[in-house]
């Protein structure tokens, strides 16, 4: 364990998901990993970064948050996600 929060950011707007990574990664013990803009990328890039907390809009194109976060707690049922 490096102590560091790694961040995936889940937003189908950039300019929410840019504004949100300029404000974590200026944090000394944060990162974000990676960037979703649909559910479907939300789901691979959690099982391929396995961050130490998503940050998921609910609305999203084609599979929405709902149903992201669901797929992700299948994957990992103590997963730290945070509704935006």
């Amino acid at each position: 364990m490096t102590g560091r929060i790694d961040v995936l950011c889940v937003d189908d707007h950039i300019v929410v998901r840019v504004g949100l990574s300029t404000i974590i990664d200026q944090q000394p013990d944060m990162r974000v990993v990676a960037h979703a803009s649909d559910g479907d990328e939300a789901v691979q890039q959690f099982k391929k970064h396995r961050p130490s907390v998503v940050l998921m809009d609910l609305r999203l194109p084609g599979t929405d948050g709902f149903q992201a976060t669901r797929a992700i707690r299948q994957t990992d049922p103590a997963a730290r996600i945070i509704v935006l």
